[in-house]
């Protein structure tokens, strides 16, 4: 762990003080705790918030038919944006392809990592793949890779 200490100010004191009044203004030691973000990088430690936990963003979801606001934690990863998805759109996570600034991202993506913000567009498409077999009346049986269904 790395620690810093605040830089004392030089000052004249009419009492002959010691000068260290920038540290007593920020608090006490002027100690500075880092902390390391979920993409590995190094910075300094957020103050502890009660309302921390209560911070959410909402995001516009457009499907092709359809448009969504979800209203998520940014620290969030888009495997559970799609989660969610599943119960608005009855499609299952493994159907879904979600797209922002125009790239597909992986389930263990974290959305404030990506750049996504407060009121910004993601695209949900379902994956071709799976609506072709869908379409053609494949289906999924235990035991073999594929069977096909006669309607």
């Amino acid at each position: 762990m790395i620690k810093l200490r605040a830089a004392k100010r030089f000052s004249r004191s009419k009492l002959g003080g010691s000068g260290g009044g920038a540290a007593a203004a920020h608090g006490g030691g002027g100690d500075i705790k880092w902390e390391l973000r979920p993409g590995g990088m190094l910075v300094q430690k957020r103050e502890i918030n009660d309302n921390a936990d209560e911070v959410m963003i909402t995001i516009r979801v457009s499907t092709v038919s359809q448009s969504h606001h979800i209203s998520v934690r940014p620290t969030s990863t888009f495997g559970e944006l799609k989660m969610v998805l599943s119960v608005l759109t009855n499609l299952e996570a493994e159907e879904q392809r979600i797209l922002f600034k125009g790239k597909e991202r992986e389930d263990d993506e974290h959305l404030h990592m990506v750049g996504v913000r407060d009121k910004d567009k993601v695209l949900m498409l379902e994956d071709p793949a799976i609506k072709e077999r869908k379409l053609l009346g494949l289906a999924r049986i235990p035991g073999s890779p594929y069977r096909t269904i006669s309607v």
